[in-house]
């Protein structure tokens, strides 16, 4: 199955370190991270889903419920998750889903057959309160996520979500937003009490409007 930006995220019945769930049941009425490693026991992913754990605070505050997923089964995931905790300074505590039979990795398309046909590769999808996919980002086994930035695409997307704006290159929370041109310069003045900047017809600026 191939997943597009704008699908629903299937749902799933799965057994994790944390019990059983149900996904839709478990993101409830927030966002939700699903991630993918290749597998339990080693390097990179050890400290992906240690810097995971650190960031709890940070996807609680953005109400994000994050799962992690690999093909490997129940034991070995308890067993690495204190390996983890130890090696990391941390306390991993959301879901690690044991995937054995590749029901989840094969309905996100997260197996790529000329990468590993046995392994997940480092998938990545943000799913909103809508259950649709608003992110899938894609990395090799060997390169290890950079958490800060899916923390900036969350920030961009819950922004996006709410405001007629879009989020400019290298935008980071607090700095300057474009007005999107569906909405022209008259109507983006009176929506934007804070300001708004032409530098092109196209091209409009405003503060972030979500903050003071």
């Amino acid at each position: 199955m191939s997943l597009r930006l704008g699908d629903i995220a299937p749902n799933f019945k799965a057994s994790t370190t944390e019990g059983e769930i149900d996904f839709y049941e478990y993101l409830g009425t927030g966002w939700g991270i699903l991630f993918s490693h290749p597998a339990d026991y080693t390097p990179v992913c050890t400290t992906e889903l240690g810097r995971t754990a650190l960031l709890k605070y940070e996807f609680e505050k953005r109400n994000v419920k994050v799962l992690a997923v690999s093909v490997d089964p129940l034991d070995k995931h308890l067993g690495w998750r204190n390996d983890i905790n130890e090696t990391q300074g941390c306390t991993v505590d959301f879901p690690i889903i044991a995937d054995e039979d590749k029901t989840v990795a094969n309905l996100y398309g997260m197996i790529h057959p000329n990468a590993s046909e046995t392994f997940t590769v480092r998938s990545l999808f943000i799913i909103g309160p809508d259950k649709k996919v608003k992110l899938m980002i894609i990395y090799p086994a060997s390169t290890g996520r950079n958490f800060n930035e899916v923390l900036r695409v969350i920030d961009s997307l819950q922004l996006t979500a709410n405001y007629s704006v879009a989020t400019p290159a290298d935008w980071k929370g607090g700095e300057d937003v474009i007005v999107v041109p569906a909405v022209s310069t008259e109507a983006a003045i009176e929506k934007f009490p804070k300001g708004v900047k032409v530098v092109k017809p196209y091209l409009r600026y405003t503060p972030q409007p979500n903050i003071d």
